[in-house]
């Protein structure tokens, strides 16, 4: 192409984003219930390590072989000095754009009567820590165990969690990693590992929030790890508008009608700007 040719090429493309961006923002502004679904695509943006592919290694191991029911019944030390390590990278790390752009959306919302819910397949609390309220983490939280005797689940912030996981954390952690209750089982993390099915609990709150939705966004996510991957394309199917933000196409672009490509936080923050049809008082 001449530089002529590509100019106007050029300019022809933003004036159809434009539009796009355009006709999205006319259905959102008419949205009463929201649903927001988030990936790992979200937290890449805050610098936070996905451990998929084939780079997802912690020291000699693949993560994947770490997160599995199995490998902590073999060796409940080495899979706590991994989530150790994860817990402590997710100190340092502070919401994005993205993450910002969500939460301050909710809170505008709300004063509307409109709602806003994020359902998340991310464990690292960044949605929390932006300040989304309405939040439904279906795997887990970095941030919380559960007993394994008993299922007890609580908040844990500490740094480290135990003494022994302080440094390098080379001793073993499992006697002081037991519960406070007088249960006294041994703490896992309150994660959903692989072979392990999601809390039914919340796929019902999930469900119930897809069914009430006249608008979903897809953000950050490959759509590609099940039972999430299905959210939206179910969605769409019973005709609610789904809109795609996400670096590339995935296998259920083709099911939405919108899709944004490029950085979650250079895409979302004007998609969920104030309209200027907003009531704020």
């Amino acid at each position: 192409l001449c530089s002529k040719t590509l100019f106007f090429t050029v300019r022809a493309v933003k004036h159809w984003n434009g539009l796009y961006m355009a006709d999205f923002r006319e259905v959102f502004a008419k949205a009463k219930h929201i649903a927001i679904i988030t990936g790992a695509g979200v937290s890449a943006e805050s610098g936070v390590p996905t451990f998929r592919g084939a780079g997802g290694f912690w020291r000699k191991w693949q993560a994947q072989e770490l997160a599995t029911p199995e490998a902590f019944a073999r060796n409940p030390s080495r899979v706590w000095e991994f989530y150790h390590y994860r817990r402590e990278v997710m100190l340092s790390k502070h919401p994005n754009p993205a993450h910002i752009a969500i939460a301050e959306c909710e809170r505008r919302l709300s004063k509307q009567g409109r709602s806003v819910v994020v359902i998340t397949q991310n464990i690292d609390e960044l949605h929390r820590k932006a300040g989304t309220k309405h939040l439904l983490e279906i795997h887990g939280s970095l941030f919380k165990t559960r007993c394994t005797n008993c299922g007890n689940v609580a908040a844990n912030y500490k740094s480290p969690i135990c003494p022994a996981l302080a440094g390098k954390g080379l001793k073993c952690p499992c006697q002081q990693l037991n519960a406070e209750d007088g249960c006294n089982g041994l703490l896992r993390p309150h994660v959903v590992w692989f072979g392990e099915a999601l809390d039914p609990d919340v796929l019902t709150e999930v469900e119930k929030e897809l069914a009430i939705c006249d608008l979903c966004l897809v953000v950050g996510t490959s759509s590609v790890v099940y039972p999430a991957a299905m959210f939206a394309p179910q969605v769409s199917a019973r005709g609610v508008p789904v809109a795609e933000f996400n670096m590339e196409a995935t296998p259920a672009t083709n099911r939405f009608r919108f899709h944004f490509p490029g950085p979650c936080g250079t895409t979302l923050p004007p998609a969920l700007a104030r309209h200027q049809t907003e009531i704020i008082s």
